[in-house]
């Protein structure tokens, strides 16, 4: 498999540039970066937070004892 260099990245880059325009190229980048910081959560399990709503109240299994 070839190794990708300096020259390729930067014609690569050229047609994207071409392609989307420099104009939207910021918003690009940024919702890409998005989708990867999610699918790294999503593996990670840091998804799995809890509601603000449902931190505050307590669960059934909290249950005072009865005296």
């Amino acid at each position: 498999m070839p190794n990708i260099g300096l020259p390729e990245l930067l014609i690569i880059f050229a047609i994207i540039v071409l392609r989307f325009g420099a104009s939207r190229l910021p918003g690009l980048g940024k919702s890409v970066g998005q989708s990867v910081r999610g699918f790294k959560s999503g593996l990670s399990g840091e998804d799995e937070e809890k509601p603000k709503e449902l931190e505050n109240k307590p669960s059934d299994d909290a249950k005072p004892p009865v005296a």
